[in-house]
Formats: structure tokens, C-alpha cells, sequence
């Protein structure tokens, strides 16, 4: 693992063309913090959003706490108060399957954090298989109660995803370390023209091509 592993981090949460507004922390705060509740947070990878959930992942990270497919979860029926799972499920090959084990697990009333990717390039980690729309957010998760649909990382953040990706393409020639090379030098220069989209992220007309969408809902 990362010797600066906090440094790393915020590097690539400044550098990332994707803007992250408050939506997760304001959550957490009405959701987790200060509770009694159970709460997982699904495809975590290295990260540790908070030290009252629990991190599951695939793969034996430093902060993995449970380390499992998350399409077969090890958990007894309606056992969960809480679920996070966030830019996960386009990696795997079938979300629905996922979606079902988080309604098993969890406890009547729970509640989920779901992000899914729209407007964003291909990136496997290890594999890239979906994206979701606005509409197609509701189909996935039809059998919970909405509480919340939004954009979390709004239009400006889905259009530099696709700019950086273009002229990363366009200049590499097919070489991938070239590509790899002009993909991070444009995410370094380009990425303050994110933070447009502090006014945009809430524009009825976002949606069309924003980076990701959430959903916060309930199991009836």
C-alpha cells in the first residue's frame, strides 16, 4: 500500500474531473453518525468513508474489513441497517444481482447510498461493463422507496470525462503509455473547470449528460 496514502488521496480528489458535493458527508451525518446502526459500505476498495462502517471488498485492501463478492454476501437476511455501495456497480457483470442481495440483507426500513456511473469513460477496475440513466436508476431499484434521485457529480465533470479521454486519444496514436501520459497531464490541467459545476449540479437539465446519479431509498 501507499506510504502517503492521505496525500494520495486528495490528489486525486483535487485532480479528478469528477466534483464531489456534500452529498455523502450531509448523509452520513443524518444517517450514521452518532447511531446505532449497522452499516456496510460495498466495493469499498482502499478507502474508509467511516470508522462506524463496515468495508467489504473483493480484493484484501488495507482497509478491507470483509473480503467478498459482493453479488453472494455473507450476511443473514434483513441483518443490515444501512448500505453504501458507490461507483461499484458498473464493474460488475450484473447489477440487478447485486441490487437483489443488498435488498436480502437488509432490514425493513433500511437504507441504501447507491452511486452508478452515467456520463464517464471506460475505466476497468478490473473489468467496465454498464452505465445507468436517470430513468433507468428507478427500474434498478423499483422494489425500494425513493427518498432521494440526484446527480453526484454533475454535467461539467460527465463533459471533461469525455474532453480528457478524446485528446488523450486523439494525441497517444494508440500507444496506451502515451495515452496513460496526456490523459493525467489534461485531468491536471483541465480540472478546476469541474468546480463549475457547483452552479450546474442542481439544474433541472443536468441529468442529460451528468457523471453519476444517486439514489437514497428505503427497503419497503
Amino acid at each position: 500500500m501507499k506510504r502517503y496514502d492521505k496525500l494520495y488521496n486528495f490528489l486525486i480528489y483535487l485532480i479528478s474531473p469528477v466534483f464531489i458535493d456534500r452529498s455523502l458527508s450531509n448523509f452520513l451525518k443524518k444517517y450514521v453518525e452518532n447511531k446505532d446502526v449497522i452499516a456496510l459500505n460495498l466495493g469499498s476498495g482502499n478507502s474508509d468513508i467511516s470508522h462506524k462502517i463496515i468495508n467489504v471488498d473483493i480484493f484484501p485492501y488495507k482497509n478491507t474489513d470483509i473480503c467478498c463478492n459482493i453479488s453472494s454476501l455473507p450476511f443473514k437476511d434483513n441483518s443490515i441497517d444501512i448500505i453504501f455501495c458507490m461507483a461499484v456497480l458498473e464493474h460488475v457483470p450484473n447489477p440487478e444481482k447485486v441490487v437483489s442481495e443488498i435488498y436480502r440483507v437488509l432490514k425493513k426500513d433500511g437504507i441504501i447510498y447507491i452511486s452508478f456511473l452515467f456520463t464517464y469513460r471506460f475505466h476497468a477496475s478490473p473489468f467496465d461493463y454498464s452505465r445507468r440513466t436517470y430513468e433507468e436508476m428507478k427500474v434498478l431499484f423499483k422494489d425500494f422507496k425513493l427518498i432521494d434521485l440526484k446527480c453526484t457529480g454533475g454535467p461539467t465533470s460527465g463533459m471533461l470525462c469525455i474532453i480528457q479521454e478524446w485528446v488523450a486519444i486523439l494525441i497517444s496514436f494508440g500507444n496506451e503509455y502515451i495515452h496513460t501520459i496526456v490523459l493525467v497531464l489534461m485531468m491536471i490541467l483541465t480540472f478546476p473547470i469541474k468546480f463549475l459545476d457547483i452552479f450546474l449540479i442542481n439544474n433541472s437539465m443536468a441529468k442529460n449528460i451528468s457523471s453519476s446519479f444517486t439514489y437514497i431509498g428505503k427497503k419497503q
